[in-house]
């Protein structure tokens, strides 16, 4: 999946419920995804020096924001199982960084991937979306 395609299915999927954060130019972690990716091959939201890979998978492993790998499994359809414990494990950590690698212990890429596209295919009513 490329970035593209990452930053159109994230424009499809429910919201999360705003939060208020004088400190924060986003409400969502929806909009921080969408604000993120939207000028991922250039400097973005966070000044971004480096040369953006047009790899989602890349994406989803440079994220260090536990709330959004949790908020994309969740809005995309990981199991609610592997949601909760992915929230516990990360509310333990001592960092940002930590808490991350934890998510992403339980819930790869490829579990994302994997939900994100059938609910795309369940969106567009295809077969083998089960």
């Amino acid at each position: 999946m490329t970035v593209a395609e990452l930053l159109r299915a994230i424009k499809r999927l429910p919201t999360d419920p705003p939060v208020h954060d004088p400190r924060k130019w986003y409400r969502t972690q929806k909009e921080h995804w969408i604000g993120w990716l939207d000028e991922y091959a250039g400097p973005g939201a966070y000044g971004r020096k480096t040369p953006s890979p047009t790899d989602a998978r890349h994406v989803y492993n440079r994220i260090v924001e536990p709330k959004m790998l949790l908020w994309l499994a969740e809005a995309a359809g990981v199991s609610a199982e592997k949601v909760g414990e992915a929230k516990r494990q990360a509310a333990t950590a001592t960092s940002l960084q930590q808490a991350s690698g934890r998510v992403r212990r339980l819930i790869t890429w490829e579990d994302v991937e994997h939900a994100i596209r059938i609910r795309s295919r369940l969106a567009r009513g295809l077969p083998g979306s089960g």
